[in-house]
This record gives structure tokens, C-alpha cells and sequence, in this order.
């Protein structure tokens, strides 16, 4: 069985409690398919948790702390100024070994065996294409991009978790009663985000999946500590918290 997370997005508590949720699982084998940073408060301590993970992804916000954001909008441009100058402030060599981490994160990995993809946004442009619900109606996009998947590509990106069919369908976990079993036909399958979910669902989201059955999972974490601390930064906009108690 192996746990599948994203978009943690520098929130502490938010991981804290996915990885717990996960070990309760009796799951040992993790795999972070990007944006451990950005947005949230607690860059460094998040780079440090993930940094024993079994794989872990280049996301955009990782590749913007690396070097300039390019295409954010200003809140977004400003997270990711303050959390470069967080890790820049670290000293010791705990601090370089996160910078080492980060700038040795890849954007693509394959399970040969599985004939499975991990991506941070998709399997056309592993870094930083979106694929929404509503491109189920671009049939040319989600054609090009089903050609490059052999048989099953998990990624994160937009923070909504779902399931999409190379039959431009796409299923909600709620729709599925939280499970999937592949079948014959190809899928993409985004796993959601732990640190900040837009599904209209405040809990955390994070996926399992064991060869055949992908599972959705929900888990409730201390949001309240994680806004406190982003309006005590002034460089981070309190929009980034209130969006927490909402799921968007």
C-alpha cells in the first residue's frame, strides 16, 4: 500500500496530522508529488518532514523558492519571496541540506511495474499544468495528455481531488463513495492537497492505493493554529488563512 500527498504548502499542523493519519494506517511507503512550500507558514519544518519520503516531487512553488516566481499573482509572489528569505535565514548544515533537498527534486517518476506516472501538475507539463473537472469538455487537451499516460497518472496541482477517465468523465470522491478500482481503461487521479484544499472541504486530502483500488482519504487538523500564525506574518495575506476554514 502507498500513500500518495501533495500541495502541502507549508502547513505544519495540516501534515502533521495526514502523516499520523497515515502511520495509523499501518502505511509505510510515502510518495509527495510537490508544493511542500508556499502559501503557509512553516516552510522549513515541512521540507524537513518530507525529506525521508520514498519519492517527492519538484512543484511550482518549490521551483519559485529556488529561483523567481514566474506566472503567480502578487499574494502568491509574496508567500514565496518570504518563504525563500526563511530558508536563506537558516543557518548550519540542517539549512543547506533543505536547499540541497529542493533543488534535487525531480518532476516526474515512473513505476515501470504499475505502469503508473507521479506528477506534480500533469503528465504534458509535470511542473505546472492544471487539469480541472471542467476540462472534461476540452476533449484536444485531455486527449494530448492521456496519449502520454500508459495506464494510470497520479498528480495534484489544482487541489481537487478526483478521479478523471481517458472517457472524459470525472468522478468526486463523494460521487464514488471514496474509492476507485482501475479498470481496463486509463486515469488520471488527482489526490487533492493537504495543506490547502479547495473542494469546499476544509479537511486535508490525501490518497492511498495498493495496485488496483485507489482510496480517498479526509483528515481534520488544527486550522485554527495554522491561520494564527499566517496573520502574524505580515508578508503572508490573511486571504491565505481565511481560505483554510472554507476549503478554497
Amino acid at each position: 500500500m502507498r500513500a500518495l500527498i501533495s500541495d502541502i504548502h507549508g502547513n505544519l499542523e495540516a501534515l502533521q496530522a495526514v502523516l499520523a493519519d497515515i502511520k495509523g494506517k499501518g502505511i509505510t511507503e510515502i510518495y509527495c508529488l510537490g508544493d511542500i512550500v508556499g502559501y503557509g507558514p512553516n516552510p522549513a519544518e515541512c521540507i524537513d518532514l518530507v525529506m525521508d519520503l520514498d519519492v517527492c516531487l519538484l512543484g511550482n512553488h518549490d521551483q519559485a523558492a529556488l529561483f523567481d516566481p514566474d506566472g503567480f499573482n502578487a499574494g502568491a509572489e509574496r508567500a514565496i519571496f518570504w518563504t525563500r528569505s526563511v530558508l536563506e535565514r537558516g543557518v548550519g548544515p540542517k539549512a543547506e541540506k533543505r536547499w540541497d533537498f529542493l533543488g534535487e527534486l525531480t518532476r516526474r517518476h515512473r513505476d515501470e511495474a504499475t505502469r503508473t506516472m507521479y506528477v506534480h501538475g500533469s503528465a504534458r507539463n509535470p511542473l505546472s499544468e492544471y487539469v480541472f473537472p471542467d476540462d472534461i469538455y476540452n476533449q484536444v487537451k485531455m486527449e494530448k495528455i492521456f496519449a502520454l499516460i500508459d495506464k494510470t497518472c497520479f498528480q495534484g496541482h489544482t487541489h481537487i481531488p478526483g478521479v478523471f477517465t481517458d472517457t472524459l468523465e470525472f468522478f468526486a470522491p463523494e460521487e464514488m463513495g471514496f474509492k476507485y478500482k482501475l479498470g481496463s481503461g486509463k486515469v488520471m487521479v488527482n489526490v487533492g492537497s493537504v495543506g490547502q484544499p479547495r473542494n469546499n472541504d476544509p479537511r486535508s486530502s490525501y490518497a492511498t492505493f495498493d495496485g488496483e483500488v485507489i482510496e480517498f482519504h479526509r483528515v481534520a487538523y488544527d486550522l485554527d493554529k495554522t491561520i494564527q500564525k499566517i496573520y502574524a506574518i505580515p508578508e503572508l495575506d490573511n486571504f491565505l488563512g481565511d481560505r483554510l476554514r472554507e476549503g478554497r
